[in-house]
């Protein structure tokens, strides 16, 4: 590029840059709402529970999908985790199949082993990680049942014997 083209293409390339605000990117732009808290801990609670509750929700709020709830103390969950802790493995895989982002204990209650055992492979301090409300990896894997019971035997044999951990 000769030093012509150069000069041109900063001063094209600058004036675009002033029209960043007028496309979104400046401070004209609004804030959307924060989804309501209490939608989030309905939402989150339904995600432990029950489907259609769940389906309405989201077909109202979309959203709702990437929420979750604070129950204190840093105790964060999501309706798809909810799913997890309590065996649901129906409101598991649709909240997947939502787009859900999915975490290593709702694979875990999912008996999805060749996912979850080559990640604790990797990050072995994994094993001992505390899911909602300080529940275990070994408790996921119980919940599962026969899907998941590769997962748990592996958890116990790895030095896994707790099934809830208090949170800090």
């Amino acid at each position: 590029m000769d030093r012509k083209s150069f000069i041109k293409t900063g001063i094209v390339g600058s004036l675009g840059l002033g029209a960043l605000p007028v496309y979104g990117f400046g401070e004209n732009q609004t804030e959307p709402e924060p989804i309501k808290t209490e939608l989030v801990k309905e939402f989150v609670l339904a995600g432990h529970f029950n489907l259609d509750k769940v389906k309405n929700m989201l077909n109202d709020y979309p959203n709702l999908i990437y929420s979750s709830y604070d129950w204190g103390n840093g105790d964060f969950e999501e309706a798809i985790e909810g799913a997890g802790h309590k065996g649901n493995k129906e409101v598991a895989n649709y909240l997947i199949e939502q787009g859900a982002r999915v975490n290593l204990f709702v694979l875990t209650m999912l008996g999805k082993t060749n996912l979850v055992k080559p990640m604790l492979e990797a990050y072995p301090n994994l094993i001992f990680s505390k899911g909602p409300h300080g529940l275990t990896l070994l408790h996921h894997a119980e919940v599962g049942g026969e899907q998941s019971k590769e997962l748990y035997n592996y958890l116990m044999e790895k030095g896994l014997t707790q099934k809830s951990m208090k949170l800090r």
